[in-house]
């Protein structure tokens, strides 16, 4: 009798603390309409119960892009570099509403985002700034974006899972203050979807602007076992987004996500892919620290022509003349450290990666490579030179003759 009572005071003091625990969670919503007459977007958060959340700081940049804050609570702005903006919300449902300016330029002229009368290509990161939350103990933020798109529009893209027409789930496990970062597009689309792997794809862009959709998806469907090979972890969905000029010529990663200008190559005269190369460093997740980029971007280099080489797209021809010109082009490089890389120091890791994976499948018998290298660097995630060394030869099981160079000085 009496361990019956136990178990049901048990029983019941579990059930009381688990909905507790789910009586925790908070909604945060949200709300992003497009507004193409005035170049930018209107930007609502919303949370259920603001006392969940005692500050959001957010961190504005220069503070140029972003304007006609509104609040429900407390909301200070402080200019600087970079301005700041902190807003503690009210106890109840609180809203922070605010305008971001979506085309953005680089110096020479072409977009790093933009906002046609028919279309939006742009980021997340710029609708919702990187924010520093300072949440109440035990308080879970359960995150949503919704679109409202301008009269005609027919519809919207982004890297995250869909839960209705224009909604999606946000949810990133390593950060603490969900918000929807990546890259979007809205408008007028045409989009093309396969699966790979455990992977949904969609290769989207605005019509007109000579996407090449099914050339992307038949690389992506070439190169696949090969990147499933290599990296251990794989996105539930990838979106690959383009546009032609005056978008900037270039490729760039972000959350699951791809940009690549419709006027490049798919792969280059040299060998290289643009596209692969995106896709090593978003599979990947590795960050170079103090003045250590070149393992990112040498990884990533790397990988842009071996996997297609592994795929069977690259001849043992091509592939030796590949070697050639890219030591031809880094001979006079005398140091891989450096914050900003050139395409010669890039050049350069990339040889030293290669001949790295000489020296390990020939120390180690072709029982280990480079790949075991890459993989002990996304474990880590942020990688410096000493960390790369150290790995490569816990790899090797000894020294490494190739990383004794003046290069990682």
């Amino acid at each position: 009798m009496a361990v019956g009572w136990r178990q049901a005071l048990v029983v019941g003091l579990l059930t009381l603390s688990s909905s507790a625990w789910a009586a925790k969670k908070v909604d945060l919503d949200y709300h992003v309409r497009l507004l193409p007459q005035s170049d930018q977007a209107e930007v609502r958060l919303t949370l259920a119960q603001g006392s969940a959340v005692r500050s959001l700081d957010f961190n504005l940049g220069d503070g140029s892009r972003y304007s006609d804050f509104k609040a429900d609570g407390q909301w200070q702005l402080t200019p600087g570099q970079p301005a700041r903006g902190v807003w503690r919300p009210t106890a109840d449902k609180a809203s922070l509403t605010y305008r971001v300016r979506v085309s953005h330029t680089r110096k020479n002229g072409s977009f790093d985002t933009r906002m046609t009368p028919a279309w939006a290509l742009l980021r997340g990161d710029d609708l919702v700034p990187a924010a520093k939350l300072d949440q109440q103990d035990g308080s879970e933020l359960v995150s949503r974006l919704e679109f409202e798109l301008p009269t005609g529009w027919k519809s919207v893209e982004t890297a995250w899972p869909r839960i209705g027409k224009n909604k999606f789930r946000i949810d990133n496990g390593s950060r603490l203050f969900d918000r929807p970062t990546g890259w979007m597009l809205a408008g007028h689309l045409g989009s093309r979807r396969t699966r790979l792997g455990e992977t949904e794809v969609t290769v989207a862009s605005p019509r007109g602007q000579g996407m090449r959709r099914m050339d992307v998806l038949t690389l992506l469907t070439f190169v696949w076992p090969q990147v499933q090979a290599v990296y251990p972890r794989h996105p539930a969905k990838l979106l690959i987004v383009g546009a032609n000029d005056p978008m900037w010529r270039g490729s760039l990663a972000a959350n699951e996500s791809i940009y690549l200008n419709s006027h490049l190559p798919l792969v280059s005269e040299s060998g290289s892919s643009a596209l692969v190369r995106e896709l090593a460093k978003l599979f990947g997740q590795i960050n170079g620290q103090q003045r250590s980029d070149w393992v990112s971007e040498g990884f990533a280099e790397y990988y842009a022509i071996e996997l297609l080489r592994r795929a069977g797209g690259m001849s043992d021809d091509r592939y030796q003349s590949l070697q050639e010109r890219l030591a031809r082009d880094s001979q006079k490089v005398t140091t891989l450290r450096g914050e900003q890389l050139t395409s010669a120091q890039v050049s350069r890791a990339v040889v030293l990666m290669q001949e790295l994976d000489r020296e390990i499948r020939l120390k180690t018998r072709n029982k280990r490579s480079l790949d075991d290298v890459l993989r002990g660097a996304m474990r880590l995630g942020n990688v410096d030179t000493k960390a790369f060394v150290q790995l490569s030869e816990s790899v090797i099981g000894d020294s490494s003759r190739v990383l004794d160079s003046e290069l990682l000085q």
